[in-house]
């Protein structure tokens, strides 16, 4: 059973190598306080130091996943005089957001009817995101007088374009689930009854794949969105290619090739 944390904002559940990471506040849509984003990034950080953690699932109870920050715990801070944006972005939000991108392990994100700002943000920053028909995405930071944060202005324009990132950004116009699809955003669409077993089974086929050689195409990728040339990178891909070359794995996999049959990854 999945066991809960002191608040019992999300839940955490680890078996057969998969950490699942569920939001647990579905009365309020799951909307973020500053406790679950501190839970949630020290939780991913921790499953990229634990060996018995390949795949981590990030999920939601309810029928939404994610309506962003909770707007009534910021104004009630704001009015007592503890509450900065700026510093509750570098404390709290933006630590959950470097963690997935920097855990060197798949993160996985099963979605859910609305993912609304900083939800957003959240579910679109993890490597695979899996949706259910009804989800969509929602930008509304200018109806607040704000900007889109959480590492949104940095997603939006390489997955959107400028022209697109901007109308969404400004207008608070809502992207359905198959419009993601379509865009990229998103790496599949089923119906709603059928989310949980598309997830297993994208999670099943990402326990297949050798550990490290899942490990350092996610190094190399990020990287690459950030590499100053063709020539560079290239450079640096024949570095992680050498270290790779020298696996147990690498090695076995050869094999299995060559003999037909299934390979025994070991993650060394």
């Amino acid at each position: 059973m999945p066991s809960e944390t002191a608040a019992a904002e999300f839940l955490s559940e680890t078996k057969d190598g998969v950490l699942t990471l569920t939001l647990n506040r579905p009365d309020a849509l799951n909307a973020m306080t500053g406790t679950m984003l501190k839970g949630l990034a020290g939780a991913v950080a921790k499953a990229g130091r634990d060996e018995a953690v390949r795949v981590v699932v990030i999920a939601a109870a309810g029928r939404a996943f994610c309506a962003g920050a909770d707007l009534g715990d910021v104004r009630k801070r704001l009015a007592a005089g503890a509450f900065e944006h700026g510093d509750e972005l570098r404390d709290a939000f933006n630590p959950l957001i470097l963690a997935i991108r920097r855990i060197e392990k798949p993160v996985v994100c099963a979605v859910q009817g609305t993912a609304a700002g900083a939800g957003a943000s959240l579910a679109l920053m993890c490597d695979l995101k899996v949706c259910s028909a009804d989800a969509k995405f929602l930008n509304a930071f200018s109806k607040v007088g704000l900007i889109p944060d959480s590492g949104m202005t940095w997603l939006l324009p390489r997955a959107l374009g400028l022209s697109l990132a901007l109308e969404h950004a400004w207008l608070s116009k809502p992207v359905s689930a198959e419009q993601a699809l379509a865009f990229g955003l998103v790496n599949q669409v089923v119906p709603a009854a059928e989310l949980a077993g598309a997830v297993k089974k994208t999670v099943d086929a990402l326990l297949c794949v050798p550990p490290l050689s899942l490990a350092l195409t996610k190094r190399a990728l990020n990287r690459s969105l950030e590499s100053p040339s063709l020539d560079d990178q290239l450079e640096y891909e024949a570095q992680l290619q050498s270290r790779l070359g020298r696996s147990k794995d690498h090695a076995e996999g050869m094999a299995a090739f060559l003999e037909k049959r299934a390979p025994k990854f070991t993650g060394e």
